[in-house]
């Protein structure tokens, strides 16, 4: 740690002489989450002597041609689902940025994506407790116009340290209509772009038995090409990407190439949208350190194509992308706006969406009739190359389906009405390693009335109806609003069937300017926390719940 802040001072110096004479923008944010624990043998709570807290303060700087910034991160009595990783406190992120108008040049820590992140996408999510940032150095070059040039180095952030390995890339990108006059004049952009990226990472002494010691490759290679085309209402994309022999722990140290296909093509005008879109993925687990679990050391990203629902118990079963594996992904979405003053729109108009996700194993044949699901039979296959998959074949497992039916509609000035069917099924056995196939019906209420231009009421009311897992649960929530100032939220999620437990948040937020404080007394349960396909585990919490935030 005195490393880094060694080279964070002398960064800010140099960045701060550079600045000495020109217009600099200051700004930064604090965030700081505190939990004051109790235990509930009930539900697995246990209380810890410590208050605990995640809190972040970031600072930048901000110039014409040279930008600095820092993060300082207080864990040290992390919030529950973070002490194992997160436990320690200091100044992780760190960067000065070199602009000009033909390309930048960035020292420190950093974040990228190229493409849709089939082989990089380094980014923070502090709620699934992720910072897979590379500490290094970027360069961003626009040798002409419509031309785009990356190219990249460094290690990756692993909690509080850097892995030892090396991730190296380089992505290019070219606008097509920028040198085209004929596809400007139609109203049509076209995109192709092509990405590489490198991982270095040393021999280990990876043993799968006692008498074989595995001959591990030193480099891993993944490419990736695309194209974009855009004419007016419509857009398809359509991108591939391929990684070469990566034996890691995540899937199970077999030899084998990697890849991922999609295929995505979207229309949107005025009242009517349409989303279409496929994915085949194939043992495509690409991580820094082939010994990490979890989503720890992720060098790349694959978004899990199905909704991502706001709703509690909407959101109780959430898809885990799964990356080693390989799973076949298909999504279809309709959203209509009835217009007003029609028969079915009203007088204020109605928005209709209809949602369509699953989510299926490719097909895979083991030798020997390994059973792939089982930890033994993983471990039996390190050192071979795996499976054999035929490309468009299924497999015989369905990790996830989702149809919903949500309807907006206003039927006053004062008041308006979202209502949502979804019927589930979410294999329990596949994405948490324990149950079974989960069959479930959500009804969802959801109805905001406006008192006053400064008093708004919103209540939900929700069901959750299975057979599997712990049976039905009942959900209501009711949030009233005081602009500018005030905002009073109370909830309880029962499980009806099996536990009878309560889950119960009481919560009242106060905002002045860019200052927002929050407290109340939760008790949550423990579950999954999901975001685009990446999820982590969160265990039970009751206590006395603060939050702080502050923009400046």
């Amino acid at each position: 740690m005195k490393r880094t802040l060694s080279i964070l001072s002398i960064s800010l110096a140099t960045s701060l002489t550079a600045m000495a004479q020109q217009r600099v923008t200051l700004s930064g944010s604090i965030q700081s989450d505190v939990l004051i624990p109790q235990t509930d043998s009930k539900i697995g709570a246990i209380k810890t002597d410590d208050v605990q807290t995640n809190t972040y303060a970031d600072l930048r700087l901000q110039h014409k041609y040279v930008d600095a910034g820092i993060r300082l991160e207080y864990l040290d009595h992390p919030l529950p689902g973070f002490e194992a990783d997160f436990k320690g406190w200091g100044v992780p992120h760190f960067y000065v940025r070199g602009k000009l108008d033909w390309g930048e040049l960035t020292a420190g820590t950093f974040y990228e994506q190229f493409g849709s992140g089939f082989i990089l996408r380094t980014y923070e999510e502090r709620a699934l407790g992720i910072d897979n940032s590379l500490l290094g150095a970027r360069a961003v070059l626009k040798p002409a116009r419509g031309i785009i040039v990356k190219a990249l180095s460094g290690k990756q952030r692993n909690y509080w340290k850097w892995n030892d390995s090396w991730v190296s890339g380089a992505d290019a990108e070219v606008n097509l209509d920028e040198w085209i006059p004929s596809l400007q004049a139609h109203d049509t952009r076209l995109l192709l772009g092509a990405s590489w990226v490198n991982k270095y990472e040393r021999q280990e002494d990876i043993r799968p038995d006692v008498t074989h010691r595995l001959n591990l490759p030193e480099f891993t290679n993944a490419f990736d090409v695309r194209a974009s085309l855009v004419k007016g209402a419509y857009n398809l994309l359509a991108e591939y990407a391929r990684k070469t022999d990566d034996p890691t722990r995540a899937n199970g140290y077999i030899y084998r190439p990697g890849q991922v296909a999609m295929l995505s093509a979207s229309y949107s005008e005025r009242g009517l949208s349409v989303l279409l879109q496929a994915k085949r993925s194939e043992n495509m687990a690409f991580k820094s350190r082939r010994t990490a679990n979890g989503v720890s050391s992720a060098i790349n990203h694959l978004p899990a194509f199905t909704q991502e629902h706001t709703y509690a118990l909407a959101a109780l079963y959430p898809y885990a992308t799964q990356l080693a594996d390989g799973e076949w992904a298909y999504q279809a979405e309709l959203g209509y706006n009835f217009k007003r003053k029609s028969a079915l729109g009203g007088k204020y108009g109605m928005n209709v969406k209809v949602n369509y996700s699953y989510v299926r194993a490719i097909d895979r044949q083991f030798a020997d009739g390994i059973a792939h699901n089982d930890l033994g039979g993983r471990m039996a296959l390190a050192g071979t190359g795996g499976y054999t998959s035929s490309f468009f074949k299924w497999g015989d497992q369905t990790y996830y389906q989702d149809f919903d039916i949500q309807l907006s509609r206003k039927f006053s000035k004062a008041f308006k009405l979202n209502l949502m069917y979804m019927n589930q099924r979410y294999n329990q056995t596949k994405i948490e390693n324990h149950g079974d196939m989960i069959h479930s019906n959500i009804f969802v209420a959801d109805g905001k009335y406006q008192f006053s231009p400064k008093t708004t009421l919103r209540v939900e009311a929700q069901w959750l109806s299975t057979q599997q897992d712990q049976g039905d649960w009942l959900y209501g929530l009711a949030e009233l609003s005081l602009v500018p100032h005030w905002m009073l939220t109370m909830s309880d999620m029962w499980n009806c069937e099996q536990t009878k437990h309560h889950y119960y948040q009481a919560l009242v937020t106060y905002v002045h300017g860019a200052h927002r404080l929050q407290g109340g007394y939760v008790r949550t349960r423990a579950g999954f926390n999901c975001s685009g396909g990446v999820c982590r585990y969160i265990p039970a919490q009751k206590g006395v719940s603060l939050s702080y935030n502050y923009n400046f």
